[in-house]
């Protein structure tokens, strides 16, 4: 966690000179709310704000907490190099796990993508950067929720567990429960793991654990995988 918040104060404006909020600094907004460090520094994680000094002269300067674009956020986390690849897949290789349901009975082949792009996620209740995730990756699955894009969430949780959890923390995903074994295939051991599996049911990109622009890469390789379908489609038409 600390080594990407300074990775968020150097791409998002800090020089390494400049004044840095610490656990007690004073950080609030225009109205003049003060933040709790706990709270400001998960809004930094999320790639949607930036801290500005009050005044760059004072060691004890208080900061203000400034909510960025979508247009700003998505040109600064462009910036941050690409989350690290996991240790359990290979781009290219074909995404070999099967038939399975989610906890609503629902059919899933992800062995067959029959055209779709597919987003999987590795997740289990009681990790805490899987449950950071769930609010930005529900706007993804908003976003595509008219295309051919479907988004499968493998919990190692009990059915149970996971509708209790869902209730106070709606997530978007077809939820597939008891998912261990379904991990265990690939060895799957860190989380959260997201893979993008493209059209022919091949990985197009994985990543494992915590980074601040985990969900703008889930988008970045869905917008590619659409965009070369469309190139391929007008060219055998022409």
């Amino acid at each position: 966690m600390k080594s990407l918040l300074i990775l968020l104060f150097v791409v998002f404006g800090f020089a390494s000179s400049a004044q840095k909020p610490t656990e007690n600094s004073i950080v609030k907004d225009s109205s003049g709310t003060v933040y709790p460090a706990a709270i400001w520094k998960a809004l930094l994680m999320k790639g949607g704000h930036v801290i500005r000094a009050e005044n760059k002269d004072d060691p004890n300067t208080a900061f203000y907490l400034v909510r960025l674009t979508q247009e700003e956020k998505e040109a600064r986390l462009a910036k941050v190099p690409a989350p690290k690849e996991s240790k359990f897949f290979k781009n290219g290789e074909k995404f070999n796990l099967g038939k399975m349901s989610d906890i609503k009975g629902n059919k899933i082949d992800l062995k067959d993508n029959k055209g779709k792009i597919t987003v999987v996620n590795f997740w289990f209740i009681n990790c805490p950067p899987c449950r950071m995730e769930i609010p930005d990756l529900n706007e993804l699955v908003t976003k595509y929720a008219s295309d051919s894009v479907r988004f499968v969430a493998i919990a190692l949780d009990d059915k149970y567990s996971l509708e209790d959890f869902l209730r106070t923390m709606p997530f978007n995903y077809h939820i597939v429960d008891d998912g261990r074994s379904l991990a265990q295939q690939y060895g799957v051991q860190s989380y959260p793991t997201h893979v993008v599996i493209d059209q022919e049911s091949k990985v197009y990109f994985h990543t494992t654990g915590l980074s601040i622009n985990t969900v703008y890469w889930l988008d970045k390789c869905i917008r590619e995988l659409k965009n070369k379908a469309a190139q391929t489609s007008t060219a055998s038409t022409q």
